[in-house]
């Protein structure tokens, strides 16, 4: 299939789905299916899960289907249709997008409800779920009726890093499309692309983000970003003391917060003053009593949401750690592989020459067994500091070191 424009298969709203060709044309003969007459009709089914690991695009793969669904010439993403669907205002399209740690039931009672409602202007309604993963056992089976036995002219796309991650009662009712993690010079060719950065600008981007799509992006387009990544990174490696551990992990705390903050200082506003707009009042004006429960409400959200934003940033200073040890092995056992993080290649090659085989794969695996604690609700400042005062006394201790 050609590549018409930008970086994906076939151009219009797939432009923008890069390195995921089979994935790509498995969802195209899908839309082509979807008309009741049809041929081939048995490629085209109402409950879809989309996987990958993160950064490879799934929700990205998501929208293109669902505006490809709705778009009356099959996504070429232009017409009024398309621009709806990538502002999330479709009245046809319905995005759960969560940004708490888990899916509630109600918001999944009010998925089925309107999976019910006849789409208003084109042939089907589509209800994307990213992070289906993010939902409890109670929740998925409220859904569970919707999806196994879905209205017609509905059709359900759910997003999660894999098959796994969903009930087994979820699995055997969709179809499931996997996504691969595209390569570094993919991702670059898309941000070149889609924001017009200089090509080793991007590919340094792409190589450091790992080849997640969203953090490369936020690299190119964001300096502070690159700057808290090289903060969170500096001195990793050559930690004196317990002291120099505890004092790396607030900062690490420090580092997500702020990168949580500067992500939803824009968002909290805008949905401020929009409940204001929403309400009849004047921005900034007293809020009478008896509306103070709703205001009261939207903070209680907003704070869900930072806490959330705190634990992703802290996911991802622990993905950079990784990548940084990662390289330390691969130079230590003199591998001819492409350093992730090249600009610190000096400070890795001297690590790479001083540590044991063994003291770089345990402090890759601390980093794994933090992971596990903070998914466990350990509290994020004492997961860090015990990650970082275990690989402090790690390299100290005469036992963790191989002749």
């Amino acid at each position: 299939m050609t590549n018409v424009s930008g970086t994906g298969i076939g151009g219009g709203v797939w432009a923008e789905i890069s390195g995921q060709a089979r994935s790509v044309e498995t969802l195209q003969r899908a839309v082509a299916a979807a008309h009741p007459d049809a041929e081939h009709r048995e490629w085209f089914t109402n409950s879809w899960v989309i996987t990958g690991p993160p950064g490879s695009g799934r929700s990205n793969c998501a929208y293109a289907f669902a505006a490809a669904l709705l778009c009356p010439n099959g996504g070429c993403g232009s017409c009024p249709s398309c621009q709806q669907v990538a502002a999330r205002t479709h009245p046809d399209l319905t995005a759960v997008v969560t940004d708490t740690a888990i899916i509630d039931i109600e918001t999944a009672r009010t998925l089925v409800e309107r999976a019910w409602l006849a789409p208003t202007v084109s042939d089907y309604r589509v209800i994307v779920v990213e992070d289906a993963d993010r939902m409890v056992e109670r929740t998925s089976n409220t859904l569970l009726k919707a999806i196994e036995e879905p209205a017609a002219t509905t059709v359900w796309v759910l997003c999660a890093p894999s098959e796994a991650d969903l009930l087994p009662t979820i699995r055997s009712r969709v179809r499931v499309v996997s996504l691969t993690t595209p390569s570094p010079e993919e991702v670059a060719q898309l941000l070149v692309w889609r924001h017009g950065c200089d090509p080793e600008r991007a590919l340094r981007a792409a190589e450091e983000a790992q080849s997640h799509i969203g953090m490369a992006a936020r690299l190119v387009t964001t300096p502070e970003a690159w700057s808290r990544r090289d903060r969170a990174l500096q001195g990793v490696l050559t930690l004196q003391g317990v002291g120099d551990a505890a004092r790396k992990a607030a900062d690490w705390v420090a580092i997500a917060e702020e990168d949580g903050k500067a992500a939803a200082a824009d968002r909290d506003a805008k949905e401020r003053a929009e409940t204001f707009r929403t309400l009849g009042l004047e921005p900034d004006a007293a809020i009478p009593r008896q509306l103070r429960g709703i205001f009261r409400e939207l903070e209680t959200h907003q704070k869900r949401r930072a806490k959330r934003a705190t634990l992703d940033g802290i996911d991802r200073i622990l993905t950079d750690v990784s990548s940084l040890w990662r390289d330390v092995l691969v130079t230590a056992l003199g591998a001819s592989e492409r350093l992730i993080n090249e600009r610190r290649r000096p400070e890795i090659e001297g690590v790479a020459a001083s540590s044991s085989p063994a003291h770089i794969l345990a402090s890759i695996e601390a980093v794994a067994v933090a992971r596990q604690r903070l998914a466990a609700n350990v509290p994020p400042a004492l997961a860090l500091e015990e990650l970082l005062v275990g690989t402090v006394i790690g390299h100290r201790d005469p036992s963790r070191t191989t002749s």
